[in-house]
C-alpha cells in the first residue's frame, strides 16, 4: 500500500515535470495547456487578490459547499423513507417503475431553463437543481437495496417468527445500508456535476462560476483551479463517506472480503 502511494506521487510528479517542459520547449501552448508554474501562480492570485471582483477562492469553495450539502441532504432525506416504501411494496415498485426510469433518464441540467422561470436565478434554483439530480441516484439504490436483500436472511427472520415491522427494521434496513451508501457516493458525483452547470447563472461566487468568469477572461489557468478544488471537494467527501461505512458497517467490509 505504501509502496503503490509512493509511486503514485512519483509519477504523478514525472507528469507534472513533463508538463511543465513541454510548454517550456513550445511543444504546448501556455493558452491552452498553462504549465503547473503558471497554475500555482493562479492559486496565490485567488488567494491573495481574489478573482472575480476581489472573490477569494475560500469564499467560492465554501459557497459551492454550502449549495452542494443542502441540495444533497434533502435529497437523500426525501429518497430513503420513498425508496424503503417502494422497495417493500411490489405494487408501488411496478407502479413507479416507469417515473423512475423517466426521471433518471433527464439530464438535471436540461430543466435548467424551466426551474429559473419557476424559481428565478436566485439559490433556490440552484439547490433544486442538486437535490433532482441527487434524488433519482440515492433514489434507485435504496429500492435495488431492499429489493435484493438476501432471501436467506428473510427466510431465517421468518423461522423465528419475526414480525413484519420488526423484519423490516432489524432486517431489511440494515441489509440495505450497503447499496445506501453506493447510492449517497452516486449522488455526490451527480450533485458535483450539476453544480457547475447551476453556478454559471445569475452568481458570481461558487466554483462553477469562478471556472465561468475565468473562461470570460481567458484565463485557463483559473479555469483549471477551479477544476482541482472540485475534484478535491469531490473526493474528500467520497472519501469521509467511506471512512463513515467502514466505521457504521465494519461486517460488511468483512462480507466483501470474502466474496472476493
Amino acid at each position: 500500500m505504501r509502496n503503490s502511494r509512493i509511486i503514485g506521487g512519483l509519477t504523478l510528479i514525472f507528469l507534472l515535470v513533463l508538463w511543465q517542459l513541454a510548454v517550456t520547449w513550445g511543444f504546448l501552448k501556455p493558452f491552452q495547456f498553462p504549465p503547473p508554474s503558471r497554475i500555482g501562480g493562479a492559486v496565490v492570485e485567488l488567494a491573495t487578490k481574489g478573482f472575480p471582483n476581489n472573490q477569494h477562492i475560500w469564499t467560492h469553495v465554501g459557497v459551492t459547499l454550502w449549495r452542494i450539502i443542502q441540495g444533497y441532504v434533502l435529497a437523500i432525506t426525501v429518497a430513503i423513507p420513498i425508496g424503503l416504501l417502494i422497495g417493500t411494496v411490489a405494487v408501488l415498485d411496478k407502479l413507479t417503475l416507469p417515473i423512475i426510469t423517466f426521471g433518471r433518464s433527464v439530464a438535471t441540467l436540461s430543466l435548467l431553463p424551466l426551474v429559473i422561470i419557476w424559481f428565478g436565478t436566485g439559490e433556490l434554483t440552484k439547490v433544486l437543481l442538486i437535490a433532482y439530480g441527487c434524488f433519482w441516484a440515492m433514489l434507485s439504490n435504496v429500492i435495488a437495496g431492499v429489493k435484493y436483500v438476501d432471501p436467506v436472511m428473510i427466510r431465517a427472520a421468518r423461522t423465528l417468527d419475526t414480525g413484519r415491522l420488526r423484519m423490516f427494521v432489524k432486517v431489511v434496513v440494515p441489509a440495505t445500508l450497503p447499496r445506501m451508501f453506493v447510492g449517497a457516493r452516486m449522488a455526490l458525483g451527480v450533485g458535483f456535476m450539476v453544480i457547475v452547470g447551476a453556478e454559471m447563472i445569475g452568481t458570481i461566487q461558487g466554483l462553477g462560476a469562478l471556472i465561468m468568469e475565468a473562461r470570460t477572461f481567458y484565463r485557463s489557468d483559473i479555469t483549471i483551479v477551479g477544476m482541482l478544488f472540485i475534484g478535491i471537494l469531490g473526493f474528500s467527501i467520497s472519501t469521509g463517506l467511506s471512512w463513515l461505512e467502514t466505521v457504521l458497517l465494519p461486517w460488511n467490509k468483512g462480507l466483501e472480503e470474502v466474496r472476493r
